[in-house]
């Protein structure tokens, strides 16, 4: 089967199309209700729908209630579900970072508590500085990454703006996967990669770990030999024998984490690429292309199910080398085995989706409010329609820069992670 791939709201019509596209797992559940300040806010009051629910917007008959014409009162709508959403999935974004950050910080020996991703990143980093102070000046740190594969499901994206869009025929939403990035799971042949569930054979490339009959680089500890020498530790060439984390190569022995397959062949775990019958559960990896529908119904819906975006766990392989205090070096490394593969998910993995959703969010609300402010309806009715949408579309905006600094702060803190004290840094 052609894996440029689309699926239908109806879930069953698979066609063949040829965009990209991410596209996210749950409808937008997780994000239907967020809190709103009821000092700023205007809910079910004033002749508002409930502005922090999705689907009180959505229910909401604007046209009727304002009377303004259908067009319009379907752009507020949608834009006002995609501000709501965007909040949901910037709190979701925020309360992971806060976690993993947080957890980081304290195992690293600090205290306090912090309120919110950026500020409990900023303390996991100074705490780093303190214990690299800790080890030594002569320090080299070496980070090895095997990144995390996030994918969404393409049922969920098309359902969403089957229900978003008035204006679309029921069962005619199509979501589009671009080749070779649609996965799921394939009860028959895979071509492409497998990640799999348990350690297995592997007839091509093996990212992972390798029991037996290695050869590739590796960034866990290698046992065998290196370049030719015998070795049981570090490997910065060459490793043949086995590989402990973060392999990459050949392998004869069982493999864990996932196999790049040479040709088709069974895949006990999540396929990605091209299956001989019809992906079970199918999901994609890569950038949205959405379907035909408003810009402010698919900013809504990609925000909303981008909060449910799956990822693999990313894997690290951490070495810290000429450190005058092991017992600090001890600290740091099991902090940063624990903490960081959850930043780094964020860092790596969501990077680019988390700001192209919060930036096509901020310019659906700019849209809708330009629609709003050019009503030919009596100037009354604007001004009640913005006394609806204000509190709302302001926290967008600030959920679109909370985004923008988290994933920022992420990204700074996995720079740090492998920066020595003097602040070079050494990663993969």
């Amino acid at each position: 089967m052609d894996t440029q791939t689309t699926v239908s709201a109806r879930r069953g019509l698979w066609i063949t199309p040829a965009i990209a596209v991410l596209v996210a797992t749950a409808a937008a559940t997780s994000c239907d209700k967020i809190p709103i300040d009821p000092g700023s806010a205007v809910s079910a009051a004033a002749g508002c729908p409930d502005v922090s629910s999705v689907r009180a917007i959505a229910k909401f008959d604007w046209a009727g209630e304002f009377g303004i014409d259908v067009k319009a009162a379907a752009r507020v709508s949608a834009g006002l579900q995609a501000a709501i959403s965007l909040q949901g999935f910037a709190a979701k974004l925020d309360a992971d970072l806060m976690a993993a950050c947080g957890g980081l910080a304290k195992d690293l020996g600090a205290s306090g508590t912090w309120s919110n991703g950026e500020e409990a990143c900023k303390a996991a980093s100074s705490a780093m500085g303190k214990l690299k102070a800790e080890m030594g000046g002569k320090i080299a740190i070496s980070l090895d990454v095997q990144p995390p594969h996030c994918s969404a499901s393409m049922n969920a994206m098309a359902d969403c703006v089957a229900e978003c869009d008035v204006d679309l025929e029921p069962g005619s939403v199509a979501v589009e996967c671009e080749a070779g990035k649609l996965s799921g799971e394939c009860s028959a042949q895979c071509t492409g990669r497998c990640d799999l569930k348990a350690s297995a054979k592997c007839e091509g490339t093996c990212s992972g770990s390798c029991s037996a009959s290695f050869s590739g680089s590796c960034g866990g500890d290698c046992k065998g030999k290196c370049d030719g020498s015998n070795v049981d530790g570090a490997c910065q060439g060459k490793c043949e024998g086995s590989c402990s984390a973060n392999a990459e190569g050949s392998c004869g022995g069982s493999c864990s984490g996932s196999c790049q397959m040479d040709t088709a062949a069974q895949c006990d775990g999540q396929c990605t690429g091209g299956c001989s019958v019809e992906m079970k559960a199918p999901r994609c990896e890569g950038e949205i292309t959405p379907p035909k529908a408003s810009a402010e119904c698919n900013a809504s819906c990609d925000a909303s199910v981008s909060a449910e975006l799956q990822c693999t766990k990313p894997r690290i392989a951490l070495k810290v080398d000429g450190a005058a205090n092991a017992a600090a070096a001890a600290k740091f490394t099991a902090a940063l085995e624990a903490n960081l593969p959850a930043i780094i998910q964020i860092a790596v993995g969501m990077k680019d989706q988390s700001l192209r959703v919060a930036g096509s969010v901020r310019e659906v609300i700019g849209g809708v409010q330009v629609t709003i402010k050019s009503l030919k309806s009596s100037p009354s009715v604007g001004a009640r329609i913005t006394a609806c949408v204000a509190a709302p579309f302001k926290g967008a905006f600030d959920a679109a820069a909370s985004v923008k600094a988290n994933v920022n702060v992420s990204v700074e803190v996995k720079a740090s992670a492998s920066a020595s004290a003097g602040g070079s840094a050494s990663a993969g």
